[in-house]
């Protein structure tokens, strides 16, 4: 069996020991950014159906071909996208995880439009206001949600959030809780290799697991 198998099993018995009664059954996105297709063959043959990438010429390059052979692929964006990649991104992901700004959601809205399809859109929140990351305040929530869906009419199904690496993730995750509960949104893309346990305890339903299923990258 190959080792990303063997990880993703393990990540699951993890999760199901730690939470065995719980209503949460997160999503597990397999991370494969930088990493070949032949590291990612074996989860597809495997069943694994959620794949992250967080540039959008790569996840062209390789994922065109595999999800014409396999519909029920979930190509997920999870890194910062441009809006002169919009066009591209629209029509090979269908979860956009790092929506931020008005100029992105116009463009999303119209480029989907084109195409008539409705990808799935997370907002994402700068949960301690770190100049070097991407995202919104909390303070900016309401009126952004609003805009995204009255405005441009584009499908926003949760938040998003990159917790500060240096500090404890629990008070961050709990306030997008609260924020998600708010607006009575579905999904908490949330957690990573580091701490998606403590991630699933706030209601996290799509978890961003890389190195922990692929090893780490060179």
């Amino acid at each position: 069996m190959h080792k990303s198998i063997i990880n993703l099993i393990e990540i699951k018995k993890e999760i199901n020991s730690k939470y065995p009664n719980s209503k949460f059954d997160p999503e597990i996105i397999a991370v494969s950014k930088t990493f070949p297709i032949e590291h990612i063959s074996p989860l597809i043959e495997h069943g694994h159906s959620n794949f992250g990438e967080n540039k959008v010429q790569e996840a062209i390059d390789k994922w065109t071909g595999i999800k014409i052979n396999n519909p029920k692929l979930n190509l997920h964006m999870i890194g910062k996208l441009q809006t002169n990649k919009v066009k591209q991104a629209v029509k090979i992901f269908d979860y956009i995880h790092s929506v931020d700004s008005e100029k992105l959601v116009k463009k999303i809205s119209e480029e989907q439009n084109k195409i008539s399809k409705n990808i799935k859109i997370f907002i994402q929140i700068n949960v301690a206001e770190e100049s070097q990351k991407s995202g919104i305040t909390f303070n900016e929530l309401n009126n952004f949600y609003k805009i995204c869906t009255n405005d441009y009419k584009i499908k926003v199904v949760g938040l998003m959030c990159l917790p500060p690496a240096d500090q404890d993730p629990s008070p961050f995750f709990e306030k997008m809780k609260k924020a998600s509960d708010d607006l009575s949104l579905n999904e908490l893309s949330m957690g990573m290799s580091s701490d998606y346990l403590t991630a699933i305890k706030y209601g996290a339903s799509f978890l961003r697991i890389g190195s922990k299923i692929f090893g780490n990258r060179t």
